[in-house]
């Protein structure tokens, strides 16, 4: 390999010294930062042998100079240019060895964009120039410069009017979390003027902020909004990572989710639809992918962290420094074990929140955050620094906890105080429900009356042991990731044919469910149980105890035709159609959010079961005769109906009964003594029900429905 070592090509003279005579400056902050009088830049790199600051004019497509940074402290490269200012667009060129064998492909040949970048310049093509290892001898070197197609930074310094901006810091208590994407969830809403729709403007729009309040939901949950590029393949296909989980620019805004009005910068526009969200109550999450880059593995481009400083950037085998550990899926893994990633990651975090306002962060793949040297841990560098973090520690933190490396899967293992996707949660209820209502004879023996309690309540077998809350249970059925509400009861099999993988991406099939029919139906009888187990699913996972979750769309219909895994699909598929809503089940689903907010009928505390002095249970489960549910009637799979009295409710002033019956005919219940009154009933169109009922009286469970009564004094005003 020593034969195939290229030296570093000298460093170009400067051009006209005499006006970009740059001073140190500092090593500190990282980025470029402006004074008022010039501007400071530093990029960290441990590896490097020099650094060089390009510069370039307004539009980014010529070079004006390129200067050493004179500077060198704690592995950051740094220099000061006086009389720089604001708009300043410029790049990097990393010197040192090109020695993939060692973990170090550096290329001074490829401008490289810095990591702490606030606006970037220019639209990413796919060209081999951006590659440093020749794509047909990968070994050896390209050293064709790439600076006219490369992306570049640009210096900001904002000044954004906030107005008196408010975090609503909503309590977990009574969080409803919202997840969306920005684009898809205005594209279609005729609502609003057409160069608004599919924009950070669009989702800050009278017409969205009036859908998101009739539903009652308290924050929006956004998919990737940090600059991101599509693969290589997709490109090639002509598709492109709608999604976004494929981030570049962990400070930067994308600006494929800005309107374009004049005078206002993709930022800006961001937080005015944060400040107009937070107006109307509505926090804002954000989903972000600190696990990986969108450089993909070691036949990847150098865009900016791998010319930087490859081996202090990413996870590499420690046999093979030539290979990455892929541990995201994704061709390479962030190493967060190193201080200087640590930091990169922290003061992203640090940046959304403080000078972007958002209330919280999704992390998708989670682990890789907490990958040490010897695996996944709780009280690794990241978790710790989070903790401590007088700005981190008081937003919302929420994990994906799986990733798809050894010992990836993660759930209830997270520190205390971060939340988590509950896959077991969605598992359990979809099997409960949807299976069940596919062969009501069959038996189920992994989605029993047994597992449907754990997970109603919190999860507590996972959660609790750990002393973590129940409100750290994040409980979803459906999310971006799989087929929509609608379409996973209409389909059987996924339709994926237009992402160019012969069908065989995403998950192979659906849940032997689609009522004997594949895809939209007139037949009424099908389309009514198809409304009935949307309501069902939708009230079950708002009414438990757990920080709910819904996808947008679920609660009007959506439907991707069956694509279950649309993430390349910039199109009316993933678009969300408004002219199409099921206005009955948009009033369902707020109904149901309502009562949440009213009755919170779990408290988000750990119930016990066991009797008060006057014989008052906190929570007790009941068979359809009245009786108790004891012993093996727990886990016999046949039977698809339960009741849970709920003797001390989060906030409702006297006892909730919530009966569930997944089976495929009405089953005869016996209420518990009193006045009870039914609040929600999933097999009406819209949740509804005058039914009252009085004494021991026997109440008929509609099939697949869910129903809570009220005893007398509740307090709820529906």
């Amino acid at each position: 390999m020593d034969s195939l070592k290229s030296p570093p090509p000298p460093l170009p003279a400067l051009a006209r010294p005499d006006t970009y005579a740059m001073t140190q400056g500092q090593p500190w902050p990282l980025g470029a930062s402006f004074d008022g009088q010039g501007v400071n830049f530093a990029v960290f790199s441990a590896h490097a042998q020099a650094m060089e600051l390009c510069l370039f004019d307004a539009t980014g497509t010529q070079e004006l100079a390129r200067l050493r940074l004179p500077a060198h402290t704690s592995d950051v490269w740094h220099g000061y240019l006086p009389g720089a200012q604001p708009g300043q667009v410029y790049g990097l060129r990393a010197h040192g060895p090109w020695r993939p064998d060692r973990g170090h492909r550096f290329d001074a040949s490829k401008l490289l964009l810095d990591p702490y970048a606030r606006d970037i310049v220019g639209h990413f093509e796919w060209r081999d120039e951006h590659f440093a290892g020749d794509r047909l001898h990968p070994r050896h070197m390209d050293t064709r410069d790439n600076a006219a197609f490369a992306l570049k930074a640009r210096v900001t310094h904002d000044q954004f009017d906030w107005g008196g901006d408010q975090a609503p810091r909503t309590a977990l208590a009574d969080s409803v979390i919202y997840e969306c994407h920005v684009k898809g969830f205005s594209r279609l809403n005729d609502q609003m003027p057409p160069a608004l729709r599919g924009s950070f403007a669009g989702l800050a729009h009278p017409a969205s902020v009036a859908h998101l309040q009739r539903l009652g939901v308290t924050a929006v949950s956004l998919l990737p909004v940090h600059y991101a590029v599509s693969e290589e393949r997709l490109n090639a296909m002509g598709l492109s990572n709608y999604w976004g989980y494929n981030t570049l620019g962990f400070f930067s805004v994308d600006p494929r989710f800005a309107s374009g009005t004049p005078g206002v910068s993709p930022r800006d526009e961001f937080r005015g639809m944060v400040k107009a969200l937070h107006a109307a109550g509505l926090e804002v999450l954000l989903d972000v992918v600190y696990n990986h880059t969108a450089e993909s593995g070691e036949d990847g481009p150098n865009i900016s962290f791998r010319g930087l400083d490859n081996r202090s950037y990413y996870r590499l085998p420690p046999e093979a420094l030539a290979y990455y550990d892929n541990y995201s899926g994704c061709g390479n893994t962030l190493d967060i074990r190193q201080p200087r990633v640590l930091q990169m990651v922290m003061d992203s975090l640090r940046y959304w929140v403080a000078d972007m306002h958002v209330d919280g962060f999704r992390f998708d793949l989670a682990p890789v955050l907490g990958r040490t040297d010897t695996g996944f841990e709780r009280g690794s560098a990241f978790f710790t620094a989070v903790a401590q973090d007088p700005v981190l520690s008081r937003v919302k933190m929420i994990a994906e906890p799986w990733d798809v490396g050894p010992g990836g899967y993660q759930t209830s293992n997270f520190p205390r105080g971060w939340l988590e996707w509950n896959d077991r949660f969605r598992d359990c209820m979809r099997g409960f429900w949807v299976q069940t209502a596919a062969a009501p004879e069959a038996a189920l023996p992994d989605n029993t009356r047994a597992d449907l309690a754990l997970r109603l309540c919190g999860s507590s077998d996972m959660f609790q042991p750990r002393q973590r809350a129940p409100a750290e249970s994040v409980n979803y059925v459906v999310s971006h990731d799989g087929f929509t509400l609608r379409d996973l009861l209409s389909y059987n099999q996924r339709h994926n044919e237009a992402n160019g993988e012969s069908n065989r991406d995403g998950h192979g099939h659906n849940l032997n469910f689609n009522c004997g029919v594949e895809g939209p139906s007139d037949d009424p009888v099908v389309n009514a149980l198809r409304g009935r187990l949307q309501r069902a699913l939708l009230a079950t996972t708002l009414l438990a105890q757990g920080t709910p979750l819904i996808c947008a769309g679920d609660e009007l219909g959506h439907t991707q035709g069956g694509n279950n895994n649309p993430y390349c699909q910039d199109n009316p598929t993933t678009w969300i159609d408004w002219s199409e809503a099921d206005e009955n089940l948009i009033a369902f689903t707020a109904r149901v959010i309502a009562l949440r907010r009213q009755a919170l009928p779990f408290a988000n505390q750990w119930y016990s079961g066991v009797a008060d002095a006057l014989g008052l249970h906190d929570l007790a489960w009941l068979r359809g005769s009245g009786r108790p549910l004891e012993g093996d009637g727990w886990r016999d799979p046949h039977y698809r109906s339960l009741g849970c009295l709920i003797g001390r409710p989060g906030r409702a002033k006297a006892p909730l009964l919530l009966l569930v019956n997944a089976g495929h005919t009405d089953d005869p219940f016996w209420l518990p003594a009193g006045v009870w009154q039914m609040v929600l009933d999933s097999s009406h169109p819209r949740g509804q029900s005058n039914w009252v009922g009085q004494g021991e009286v026997m109440f008929q469970l509609p099939a697949h429905s869910l129903v809570l009564l009220a005893a007398a004094g509740s307090g709820l005003n529906l």
